[in-house]
């Protein structure tokens, strides 16, 4: 993690956009580098700023947070090495939960959240962890894919140059498990998690651990 976390902030209401920038410069290691007001201006300031996160509302007119994250991946501003994707939500179900999550969102924050989960949400993502606890992950995952998708065939292409000890650690990657839960499940080094997870987040082409996820959940028996 950078030791001085720059944070672009989007959102279209002013007063959310001024707060959540005010909150965020307040913190010693973390810098407002700027504010867009959609997901067009995002893009933009994204490519000019490169900032190590960007706060993101999903819901946005013009140009929503979706948008923005598909044009981010399309022009190779977000992942890992780049920029990482915190998104904003009213719900903690919101409908577009899964859809961030595939397009390479790190993690979800309720606008209602307390300054310590904010900043502790941009330090996680900025760190190129899910911003979110895994059982938390895991909660959204599940209450919003009860009724998974029928894999595509692109997704499933996904998954072809795997090992079969890098489908398991994927299927509990899936399950919510952190690296340390994963090595103890599997009884090996927490380092061997770390490069296995790392592994199947390239193979794979996710930019996220959330991501990885969703993936798993929508392909993995």
């Amino acid at each position: 993690m950078p030791e001085q976390i720059s944070v672009l902030v989007v959102d279209d209401e002013p007063v959310i956009r001024s707060g959540l920038s005010v909150i965020l410069d307040s913190q010693a290691d973390i810098t407002v580098a700027g504010t867009a007001n959609d997901g067009e201006e995002a893009v933009e300031a994204c490519a000019r700023l490169r900032p190590d996160v960007l706060v993101m509302d999903i819901r946005m007119p013009r140009r929503d947070g979706l948008w923005a994250l598909g044009e981010l991946g399309r022009r190779g501003l977000l992942g890992p090495g780049r920029s990482r994707a915190l998104m904003l939500t009213t719900f903690d179900l919101d409908a577009y939960v899964d859809d961030a999550l595939m397009a390479g969102a790190s993690g979800f924050l309720l606008k209602n959240s307390s300054y310590e989960e904010l900043a502790a949400a941009v330090r996680a993502a900025a760190a190129g962890h899910s911003a979110l606890s895994p059982a938390v992950t895991q909660r959204i995952i599940q209450g919003h894919l009860n009724g998974r998708r029928q894999p595509s065939d692109h997704d499933l292409a996904r998954l072809r140059d795997l090992t079969q000890r890098e489908v398991d650690v994927l299927r509990l990657v899936r399950d919510g498990l952190s690296n340390a839960e994963i090595a103890d499940r599997l009884v090996v080094s927490l380092h061997t998690v770390k490069t296995h997870v790392s592994r199947v987040l390239t193979k794979t082409g996710c930019q996220s651990r959330a991501q990885a996820a969703v993936l798993a959940r929508n392909t993995l028996s």
